[in-house]
């Protein structure tokens, strides 16, 4: 079982890397694009994590205080740090939609396979 909670998990690690790589890059790196394009590139990268971290059966509560506390975090570490990038309640509020995204797009899937959207740790009773 610890075999297979670890396969479960790779998802989530490689999509952790990718938000990291994305979010503290360089501001010069950052390609630009059509206005609030960085929301739904927000967006998508919680979803990502929602969702993975639900495929590697951590249950909704944390799901949603871990990816709340990092794009928090984030954000707080983009202004902070000299890599010419700010911080945005409205980029947070972007990530908060898209774990909320995940969490549902984890849920449809489930009940998809007809199975229950539980398996977490501390799944809500």
């Amino acid at each position: 079982m610890a075999l297979f909670r670890s396969r479960r998990a790779v998802p989530l690690a490689v999509v952790t890397l990718i938000t990291l790589v994305m979010l503290f890059s360089p501001g010069s790196t950052v390609p630009s694009g059509p206005p609030n394009i960085d929301k739904v590139t927000h967006l998508l990268m919680f979803a990502a994590l929602a969702y993975s971290a639900r495929f590697a059966g951590i249950g909704v509560t944390a799901v949603v205080v871990w990816a709340g506390l990092y794009a928090a975090a984030s954000e707080v570490l983009q202004g902070l740090l000299p890599i010419h990038r700010s911080a945005s309640v409205w980029d947070w509020a972007a990530d908060i939609v898209g774990v909320a995204v995940g969490l549902v797009i984890f849920r449809a899937w489930q009940a998809g396979r007809g199975r229950p959207a539980t398996g977490g740790r501390d799944e809500e009773r």
